[in-house]
């Protein structure tokens, strides 16, 4: 393994303290946080500040400088995000044995950007490039559950939904109902409502400013899906999203 730089390794270790645990601090509290002596962080906050990665106000507090955000900007302007999904539904479904999708939401529908097939046979209806109904799957529940009631309103404003199976969501109230017990939990959990003999979870994907860009499922036999605890199916979800939410910049300040 290549030798560490010291130096730099404490300064990091400062920069994340703002992207981690808050977007103020003094130096007092840096070095209680760090461990490193005073003398140190007054060091490392100077040459920081100096070259525009930390801003210090009137009052001694320090914030992240205007160099932090060109930074994460140019990160954001060569990210990937279909590359960077088919990877992880690649990875998912590699280690599950089952499918994984990710998709976006355009107005009612749900648009897919990647699929990797699991080891079992599904009778899905989605490929890449393809478009569904959000309220019968799984990702378009999720993305939907980040909305606005009055929104849900607009996109059916019949009241009357699509269907794919019997056992599609076809009710606007009901929908509603759902969607709040999606966003409740944290997942959408979708059984047999685009096609008969699969039940999948999904969580959204979050950009820098928490933004719901995307979604990822995972869809199992429903034989399989019952053996296990449906939380079990939401986890393996919830991490995938995850994953791609730290490579859009999202910072899950309630994890742990």
């Amino acid at each position: 393994m290549a030798r560490l730089t010291p130096a730099l390794m404490r300064a990091l270790d400062i920069m994340e303290l703002f992207v981690e645990r808050g977007a103020r601090w003094n130096a007092a509290q840096i070095a209680e946080a760090t461990g490193l002596p005073r003398t140190t962080v007054h060091e490392l906050l100077t040459t920081l500040t100096h070259r525009g990665y930390l801003t210090r106000d009137e009052i001694g507090n320090f914030e992240l400088g205007v160099r932090t955000v060109q930074l994460g900007n140019a990160y954001a302007a060569r990210f990937d995000l279909l590359g960077a999904a088919t990877e992880v539904a690649r990875d998912v479904g590699q280690a599950t044995g089952h499918t994984c999708s990710v998709a976006i939401r355009e107005g009612a529908e749900v648009f897919y950007l990647a699929k990797v097939e699991g080891s079992e046979s599904l009778s899905l209806i989605s490929s890449v490039g393809k478009r569904a109904p959000a309220s019968c799957t799984g990702l378009g529940k999720a993305l939907l559950s980040e909305l606005e009631p009055a929104e849900v309103d607009r996109l059916y404003p019949t009241g009357q939904l699509p269907a794919l199976s019997e056992h599609s969501i076809t009710d606007l109230g009901q929908l509603k109902k759902a969607l709040a017990t999606s966003r409740l939990r944290g997942y959408a959990i979708e059984r047999e409502e685009s096609g008969p003999g699969v039940a999948c979870a999904a969580a959204v994907i979050r950009d820098a400013a928490g933004a719901a860009v995307a979604a990822l499922s995972i869809s199992v036999p429903l034989a399989r899906w019952d053996q296990l605890p449906e939380k079990y199916w939401a986890d393996i979800a919830l991490e995938g999203s995850g994953r791609l939410s730290e490579q859009l910049g999202w910072i899950d300040r309630n994890a742990g």
